[in-house]
């Protein structure tokens, strides 16, 4: 299991519970990469004389944090990648593992409720494109649950959380890969930093002809938040979705998907984060100024 931290010390010792608990009827290892936090994160993994610490030196990234971690696996059914801000319920790590098993399964994820509740996050997408992020614009990411699904890239049909089935990805807060896909796809993109880090990851693993699993009856609890807050943050993800189009389409469908992103920021451009990502979305220049991998 890898988890990366970056200012986690109010939530890694929760995760920590729950993994040993698990433990008990499970082998697991559990590799922590700390990205150079600036509370005691360390300190407290540090002390956990049965998990592997390994400092970054630096602020890596998610997917830079991920690949450190990859030194350290070793043999291993699957590699469970988990949010430091998790809690799981009883028997999640069971269910994930029965699931990987499936034909052409390489991937597997849970079901998310906020933390504290049964109530549904919903975390699974479809594959970015035009008309997904045109529907979210006009739309909004959120309402209308039954517009058709070439408009909007969030799944947001409540049946859709009661039955296991393939998806393009999910939001990355828990995410079990099978050994054998996980050294063929190989490093994460590290281009990414934060954000989109998962979708670049996930089509990498469905061009291995593998699928990647909801399964529903794994449940974890997420707080959110977890890399904190910040409109440095909010222009960051916004970008990295540019980023990722322009990676994988021509330059005129880059250029369309980046209009109507546009787009989306500026109809919401009374309030201060959109009209400054407005701003980071129409000026590439300006795209060196956000946060990056740092390493001391």
């Amino acid at each position: 299991m890898v988890v990366v931290t970056y200012n986690s010390a109010r939530d890694i010792r929760n995760l920590v519970t729950d993994l040993r608990r698990d433990a008990r009827r499970l082998s697991l290892r559990l590799i922590v990469v700390d990205n150079d936090s600036t509370d005691n994160s360390a300190e407290i993994v540090a002390a956990e004389t049965d998990v592997i610490l390994v400092r970054a030196g630096g602020n890596l990234g998610y997917a830079g944090g991920i690949n450190r971690a990859r030194r350290y696996i070793g043999r291993c059914t699957g590699v469970l990648v988990l949010n430091p801000d998790l809690r799981l319920r009883r028997y999640a790590i069971d269910e994930l593992l029965n699931s990987l098993s499936g034909t052409g399964v390489g991937a597997v994820v849970p079901l998310n409720l906020f933390q504290h509740t049964d109530r549904i996050d919903p975390t699974l997408r479809r594959e970015p494109s035009i008309s997904r992020a045109f529907g979210d614009a006009i739309v909004g990411g959120h309402r209308l649950r039954r517009r058709p699904s070439w408009l909007s890239e969030t799944e947001l049909r409540p049946e859709r959380y009661t039955c296991a089935h393939s998806v393009d990805w999910a939001v990355g807060s828990a995410l079990l890969i099978s050994a054998d896909v996980e050294r063929a796809v190989g490093n994460w993109n590290e281009d990414y930093f934060l954000y989109s880090e998962e979708i670049d990851y996930c089509r990498r693993i469905r061009e291995q002809g593998r699928l990647i699993w909801f399964e529903p009856a794994a449940v974890v609890e997420h707080a959110g938040g977890g890399s904190g807050t910040s409109a440095a943050l909010a222009m960051l993800a916004t970008v990295n979705r540019v980023r990722y189009i322009e990676n994988c389409h021509s330059r005129p469908y880059a250029f369309a998907f980046r209009a109507v992103i546009a787009l989306t920021q500026a109809i919401r451009v009374y309030r201060p984060v959109p009209r400054a990502t407005l701003q980071m979305v129409l000026y590439r220049e300006r795209w060196r100024d956000l946060p990056h991998a740092t390493q001391s």
